[in-house]
């Protein structure tokens, strides 16, 4: 009974072991942000992705000179380094499919974006780190308070 335990706890570890020393960099769950030209002008998009085994969720936040939106991430796949997923815009009082499709490689999510039937675009995603999200100028939790 003993070696079952431990057999079970080393190949728990083992897999412990191996979603630390993979999964940090290969998945794409967390901030992922990009910057492009488009049809309508220049656009910034934040991804926030959550996986669950296969399943891709979260949600997309465009900035463009029209507005700003945010929606929910549909019938998104990720497999190995692929992933896909849709998001939904209102355009004009239009319902409108933005289909991706693309892989992680070298810390990147390069994916194509196609517009409904509109147009389509190639565009590059960078993951956002801690020390992307931090203000300028700021220290960490240590640092003295400024005084006015």
């Amino acid at each position: 009974m003993k070696t079952y335990f431990r057999l079970i706890a080393l190949a728990s570890l083992t897999l412990a072991i191996t979603a630390c020393a993979f999964g940090a960099d290969d998945s794409v769950a967390g901030k992922w942000k990009a910057e492009f030209d488009s049809q309508i002008g220049q656009q910034k998009y934040t991804f926030l992705f959550k996986v669950d085994g296969t399943n891709l969720t979260g949600k997309a936040t465009g900035e463009r000179s029209i507005g700003t939106n945010t929606v929910d991430i549909i019938e998104g796949k990720v497999t190995k380094d692929e992933v896909s997923f849709v998001e939904p815009v209102k355009f004009q009082d239009n319902d409108l499919r933005v289909e991706y499709k693309g892989k992680i490689a070298d810390g990147e999510l390069k994916l194509h974006r196609k517009v409904g039937d509109l147009a389509e675009y190639d565009i590059v995603a960078k993951r956002v780190t801690e020390a992307d999200a931090k203000p300028a100028g700021s220290a960490g939790t240590n640092a003295p308070a400024a005084k006015p």
